[in-house]
């Protein structure tokens, strides 16, 4: 089959392009593909990190592919058709995860023709940071979609409520495997300047408002002095209020690494690292779940989207039964206090390994994409 991919690639950095270069390469195995990618994603001021772009420091694999789509001219939208229909794909994936690409590859996928089945990849529906247009922006994309995979019952219900009866299958998110080896534990801590001998909990990834950093740290400051914060990620917006939070006291316990973490450097974090906590306000599925899960690093999350579904249910961390610091605060207590918890989680993220492979995603979709 050939299938064509229009999302975000190499140059780009974060998540989603790092998504789209496993489904690149894991779905080049079977399949003849290429890859279209962004022009420009979005203009600079509207970018709230340092950069959209790897640095020279950063070590993402490289992707072949066509730049073409800019987001913010309507005529790049006509000249990415125009590509796309003349190269002839069977199958086009698009990846949404948010309103402010809903104009540009609703266009396309609206537009690809017949000949062409669209399958759209949805992270979320209904964005976590809401704003006034993005329901009907996104009744608008999902216009030009054949059928629909989400990563979590979770977003699916969301659809249904927007689109109801709209085609869909809920694809688990893979697990990420190019990070490496975990090394040994004082080794990471020596490479973090973390004093080895205390209990480390990691909050991991972009730091933004609804990832509840700020309930994590008022959890943390009701813990002993046994226990240790590590804080890696990059703040998008001013990160004043959290070291408010941290205080002066809190300085010998929590360490903070205020950067885009590079792919070299998430070894010694999830090495180091005891438990994770994702304290988030709200959310759908997490990547962040799926490092941990290489990493054979249990969770802690709130009962939020489809986080229960992924951690609670499969027996790979805790859940906190309210999103505030008491609760997130009692279950890194109850997590720590019984070491058979630990071995129980671990034991269960091994089936979950075995279960959530790139070769399982893509077959899935595949499958999916031949019955529309």
């Amino acid at each position: 089959m050939k299938i064509a991919i229009l999302s975000c690639f190499y140059p780009y950095r974060g998540g989603i392009s790092q998504f789209n270069a496993c489904l690149y390469t894991e779905l080049k195995k079977n399949h003849t593909v290429k890859a279209f990618n962004f022009k420009r994603q979005y203009p600079d001021f509207l970018f709230p990190g340092k950069t959209q772009y790897v640095t020279d420091n950063d070590e993402a694999a490289p992707v072949e592919s066509e730049r073409v789509l800019d987001t913010v001219n309507p005529f790049s939208y006509i000249r990415t058709l125009k590509k796309i229909r003349a190269w002839g794909p069977d199958l086009l994936i698009v990846r949404y995860w948010m309103s402010f690409f809903a104009p540009s590859l609703g266009y396309v996928t609206r537009h690809i023709g017949k000949n062409c089945k669209v399958v759209s990849i949805l992270d979320n529906v209904i964005p976590h940071e809401r704003h006034f247009f993005d329901t009907p922006f996104t009744k608008y994309f999902l216009g030009g979609s054949d059928g629909c995979v989400t990563l979590c019952d979770a977003v699916k219900e969301d659809l249904e409520k927007i689109r109801p009866g709209k085609k869909a299958v809920t694809i688990p998110h893979p697990l990420y495997s190019h990070f490496g080896r975990k090394r040994d534990r004082k080794e990471a801590e020596d490479a973090l300047g973390i004093p080895h001998g205390s209990r480390n909990i990691l909050f991991f990834g972009l730091i933004r408002e609804y990832k509840g950093l700020d309930i994590l740290l008022e959890a943390f400051s009701g813990l002993g002095e046994e226990y240790r914060l590590i804080i890696a990620g990059e703040p998008y917006g001013s990160f004043d209020r959290y070291e408010e939070l941290i205080g002066k006291d809190g300085r010998d316990r929590i360490h903070t690494y205020l950067h885009y973490v590079r792919d070299s450097e998430v070894t010694d974090f999830f090495s180091a690292a005891d438990v994770v906590v994702l304290p988030y306000r709200t959310a759908t599925q997490s990547g962040i779940s799926s490092i941990s899960y290489h990493f054979d690093v249990p969770m802690i999350v709130t009962d939020t989207g489809g986080l229960k579904a992924a951690i609670g249910d499969t027996g790979t961390g805790l859940v906190a039964d309210s999103i505030s610091p008491e609760a997130v605060r009692k279950e890194i207590v109850r997590y720590f206090s019984d070491p058979e918890i630990r071995e129980n989680c671990i034991r269960n993220i091994e089936k979950e390994k075995k279960r959530l492979s790139w070769t399982a995603f893509c077959d899935a979709l595949t499958r999916f994409s031949n019955e529309l």
